[in-house]
């Protein structure tokens, strides 16, 4: 009880009291980037709180010389309203009542000033954040279209957004999470659009998170509001596109944006929201379904080709005649079953070192790597050549999935079924794909269906999934948001 009390300590209208509080609160002395003017208005005193290099200096400095150069006889009166009113030049200021309020707001780079005989302060908001360009995200590069990107600052990327998006009823209503980071959440969502209730329950799950602070941002978020779960598919979309993001506020979708985070948070999201690409409509109709035709065989791929593969090679009898080079020539020197294993390990190997590596360098592992996991290992009989070869198969169509966390849990997947087909053959395939469908099925995000509109079945939703359909023959928005307003027109 000691603790919340001391949270809504009153700022005094002593002076001093309000500078030994604060001064020992923010560690001004020890902390060296933490700092405080004195300085006079008249015969009154004032203390200006800021942090270094997170105010704008320009401002301070044009606030400090409207300030030194008033004259006594100009602020005999209410000099505190004359400051916040009148001699201030600047319009986000705001008056403060308590020290943890004008802590909090100090620490997000705004200025204090502290003045003597008054019980309130007023806030400048004059901080810049250190950012970068928006430049096009790495996972989602398109040929056509726009080439921006959020950033890792909220004020940005909510621009970004009004700038494709110029709705008086799109909302971005934040708060703070973390006792100790006190990161800005931004709850997104078009007021006559969005479904309320999810609305409601996104914000209530946010102001329930108790935690010291989320430096990990987005993905802490999210596993806050989706809860616990050993489920590796991702219930809920990432994008680091403003267009994206405009795209899905107009279906009705509510987005969460986190501070120091350049990827936005979808909601709702099914499995079938991460395998479509932006650039699937950046092109017309049938090129856009072409591709997207395209990406859906990579993701098979990925997932059964090597499950059916092994399949095939423990039973060669199960191969046609006329595709009798399925086979296998070469066995190699270890077990099958543990040569896809080891392969499947040495390839996320190479995908960390490809991360961790220094660009200049990163050319220079490739080559190493496949000279000596591809060529060399075959040589000595590690691997068969097929291995390598249907392997290879597997991650490219990984690494065409758009979403990197789909393929992530598609490789686990895929993983899974290929030890059950090496410990129980072809009961073991049908039965683990048996056990995922029915997982998946089973599996809702945020009370909605994740196989939707496969299961259960929408028709013309799912003909919008497999054909991309044009846009002006899509008047209504997807049915599983449940918005508000149905029509688009």
């Amino acid at each position: 009880m000691a603790q919340v009390t001391e949270k809504r300590r009153p700022i005094s209208d002593q002076i001093e009291e309000n500078k030994a509080y604060l001064n020992d609160r923010l560690g001004i002395g020890s902390s060296f980037d933490m700092g405080v003017h004195e300085f006079f208005v008249g015969r009154t005193r004032l203390l200006l709180y800021y942090i270094n290099g997170f105010a704008d200096s320009n401002i301070v400095t044009q606030v400090m010389r409207e300030l030194n150069d008033l004259r006594e006889r100009d602020v005999q009166d209410h000099l505190f309203d004359q400051l916040y009113y009148k001699y201030i030049p600047y319009f986000q200021l705001t008056k403060i009542s308590t020290t943890d309020e004008f802590m909090d707001k100090l620490l997000v780079g705004q200025v204090g000033l502290i003045l003597d005989r008054y019980d309130t302060a007023i806030m400048v908001d004059a901080k810049v954040f250190p950012t970068r360009s928006p430049m096009e995200p790495d996972t989602e590069r398109i040929v056509r279209g726009a080439h921006d990107g959020f950033t890792e600052t909220l004020v940005i990327n909510t621009v970004l957004t009004r700038r494709r998006l110029r709705d008086e009823r799109l909302r971005f209503e934040i708060m703070q999470i973390g006792e100790r980071t006190k990161t800005d959440v931004a709850v997104a969502y078009l007021q006559d659009v969005a479904n309320q209730e999810l609305v409601d329950t996104l914000k209530e799950r946010l102001q329930h998170i108790q935690i010291d602070g989320i430096p990990m941002a987005e993905k802490t978020v999210e596993e806050f509001i989706i809860g616990k779960t050993f489920n590796p598919f991702p219930m809920v979309r990432y994008t680091e596109r403003p267009d994206v993001a405009a795209v899905h506020l107009l279906e009705g979708h509510v987005l969460i944006y986190v501070d120091t985070s350049p990827s936005v948070m979808i909601t709702p999201a099914t499995y079938f929201h991460h395998v479509q690409h932006a650039e699937e409509y950046r092109q017309t109709p049938v090129v856009g379904a072409y591709l997207r035709w395209v990406r859906f065989f990579g993701i098979f791929a990925s997932v059964f080709v090597l499950p059916i593969w092994l399949l095939l090679v423990m039973h060669p009898s199960m191969i046609p005649d006329s595709l009798h080079f399925l086979g296998m020539k070469e066995k190699g020197s270890i077990p099958l079953l543990a040569q896809f294993l080891m392969a499947e390990v040495g390839l996320d190997l190479m995908r960390m070192a490809a991360i961790h590596t220094p660009t200049p360098l990163s050319v220079a592992m490739g080559l190493l790597a496949a000279i000596l996991v591809g060529d060399v290992a075959i040589k000595v009989g590690l691997f068969a050549p097929e291995v390598i070869l249907y392997l290879a198969v597997a991650a490219i169509g990984m690494f065409a999935t758009p979403s990197y966390e789909l393929s992530l849990a598609n490789r686990l997947i895929r993983i899974f079924l290929i030890l059950m087909v090496g410990f129980f053959s072809t009961p073991g395939l049908m039965i683990g794909f048996l056990v995922v469908l029915v997982g998946l099925a089973a599996t809702r995000s945020l009370n909605t269906p994740y196989l939707w509109p496969f299961i259960p079945f929408n028709y013309k939703a799912m003909k919008d999934i497999i054909v991309r359909i044009a846009v002006p023959r899509k008047n209504n928005r997807p049915s599983i948001v449940r918005s508000q307003n149905t029509s688009r027109q």
